[in-house]
C-alpha cells in the first residue's frame, strides 16, 4: 500500500539555535510493535493484549511503511547502524510480516553492511522452526524474553510461559541465530538467592553469546502499583546482584553496562548507540525517538493506541508530539545514557553530541570524581564501581539546576 504523506517542513529544524553540532551522530531504527498475548503486571511499556480475532498484521506493517516514509526527509541519507524490533511481543507476528517489513526498511534507508537486525520474542509464542523462520526473514539477532525459569515465579509476574517452554525456545534460538541475548529478572515475589542462582545457571548453560538481567523494580500505572507484591529486600537484592555478576564473569560473558553482560563480539549494536546518546528514529505505536540537527535535538513520540496509530500514520500524521531538547536537560540526558556503560565516554563525544563545552559539566564532573563515582583517564570519563553501585545519584548530579 502506497500513501502520499506530507513532506515535513525542514526549515524547522535546520532554522539557526544555540547549539552548533559540529557532525551527526550514528542513526539507529526502532519499531514498535505493540501487541501482547497477556499484559504483564510489572509492565510499563505500551502494549495491548492481542484481540481474539488475531492482529492486524497487513494494515499495521502498511502504517509502520508509512511512518517511515513521511519521516524520510528528517533522515535522509544517514546510514542506518541497526534495526531493533521491540514491544509488545513482535514473535507474535508472523515471520511474512517480519520479511515484508524488513523488505520495506531495506528499500527506504541505507542500511550500513552487516547491520545488526534485532527481534524481541517471547517463549509463549514459541513455534519449532519459527525462530528459523524470522532468520531467513531477515532478523539478525534473537532477543528472548525468559526472565525465569522457574514456573511459581513466572506465574508470580503474569508470564504466559513456563520453564520448559523457555529451555526448549532457548535451544531453538542457539540453533537458529550466531547471537541472540537471553533476558532475565532477579529480586522476584518469592525469590531466594538459591533460586536466583539457579535461574542464572540455567541461563549459562545454553551459553548465550548475550546476556540481560534486570531488577524487578515496581512502576507507577501498572498492576503491580495497585497490588503491591512482596519482594526480597534490598539486602538481599543487593547479594543477588553480587552472584550473579560473580556467575556471568566465571562464564566469560563481561559486564559492559549495568544490566548488559556479553561475551567477546556480542554486545548489543542497537543498546550501545542508546547509551552512547545516537540518535534513534522510533516508529509505531507509541514510538519514541531521538533525531539530531545542525542546531538542535529533538524528541519525538507517536501516537500510543494501535488503531489511532494506524490512522494517524496511514494519513501521515504518525507523530503526536514532539519537543526541542532544551540546552539545559542536553547534560542530564547525556550522561543518563552514557554513564550506564562501564567504559564511560570520551569527553569530544559528549562535546560533539549535545553541542555543548566541556565547561557545561566540569563542576559536576569534579563533583563525582570526589564522591569516587567516575575516573578519568585523559578524555575518557568511566564509572567506578562504586559509581555503579550509586549510579541514580552520580547521574543525579548533572540535572539542571533547581530539579
Amino acid at each position: 500500500m502506497t500513501v502520499s504523506a506530507p513532506v515535513p517542513d525542514l526549515r524547522r529544524y535546520m532554522r539557526p539555535g544555540t547549539l552548533q553540532l559540529a557532525a551527526l551522530p550514528p542513526l539507529a531504527l526502532y519499531v514498535h510493535v505493540p501487541w501482547c498475548l497477556k499484559k504483564c503486571p510489572y509492565c510499563d511499556f505500551n502494549s495491548h493484549e492481542r484481540a481474539p480475532d488475531g492482529l492486524p498484521e497487513q494494515r499495521y506493517v502498511d502504517a509502520l511503511v508509512a511512518d517511515l516514509e513521511a519521516s524520510l526527509p528528517l533522515v535522509w541519507g544517514r546510514p542506518v547502524v541497526s534495526v531493533f524490533v521491540g514491544g509488545g511481543t513482535p514473535s507474535l507476528f508472523s515471520p511474512d510480516a517480519i520479511e515484508r517489513l524488513l523488505a520495506a526498511v531495506r528499500a527506504r534507508l541505507p542500511l550500513l553492511p552487516g547491520a545488526e537486525i534485532t527481534l524481541e520474542a517471547n517463549p509463549g509464542t514459541f513455534e519449532r522452526e519459527r525462530f528459523a523462520a524470522f532468520r531467513a526473514a531477515g532478523v539478525t539477532r534473537l532477543s528472548v524474553g525468559v526472565q525465569s525459569f522457574h514456573d511459581a515465579h513466572l506465574r508470580a509476574i503474569g508470564r504466559v510461559h513456563s520453564g520448559a517452554q523457555a529451555r526448549a525456545a532457548l535451544e531453538e534460538a542457539a540453533r537458529a541465530f550466531d547471537t541472540f541475548n537471553l533476558d532475565l529478572m532477579y529480586a522476584l515475589p518469592g525469590q531466594s538467592l538459591a533460586q536466583l542462582e539457579a535461574d542464572v545457571r540455567t541461563a549459562l548453560a545454553f551459553a548465550p553469546p548475550h546476556l540481560s538481567i534486570y531488577h524487578l523494580t515496581v512502576e507507577p500505572n501498572t498492576l503491580f502499583a495497585k497490588h503491591p507484591p512482596a519482594l526480597p529486600d534490598d539486602d538481599t537484592a543487593w547479594d543477588m546482584l553480587d552472584r550473579l555478576t560473580e556467575l556471568t564473569a566465571a562464564a566469560g560473558l563481561a559486564r559492559y553496562e549495568v544490566s548488559a553482560y556479553a561475551r567477546e563480539g556480542h554486545r548489543c549494536d542497537h543498546n550501545l548507540n542508546y547509551w552512547q546518546f545516537g540518535d534513534y528514529l522510533g516508529i509505531g505505536a507509541g514510538a519514541h525517538g531521538k533525531l539530531s540537527f545542525a542546531h538542535r535535538v529533538v524528541r519525538q513520540t507517536r501516537h500510543r493506541h494501535p488503531q489511532l496509530y494506524m490512522e494517524k500514520a496511514l494519513a501521515g500524521a504518525a507523530v503526536a508530539q514532539e519537543r526541542e531538547v532544551p540546552r539545559a536537560d542536553l547534560p542530564f540526558e547525556f550522561m543518563l545514557n552514557a554513564l550506564r556503560l562501564r567504559e564511560g565516554f570520551a569527553m569530544r563525544d559528549y562535546t560533539s553530541r549535545t553541542g555543548l563545552p566541556p565547561g557545561s559539566v566540569a563542576a559536576a564532573l569534579a563533583q563525582a570524581e570526589r564522591h569516587g563515582w567516575i575516573e578519568r583517564d585523559g578524555d575518557q570519563v568511566r564509572p567506578t564501581a562504586r559509581g555503579f553501585d550509586f549510579l541514580s545519584d552520580l547521574q543525579a548530579l548533572f540535572l539542571p539546576p533547581g530539579e
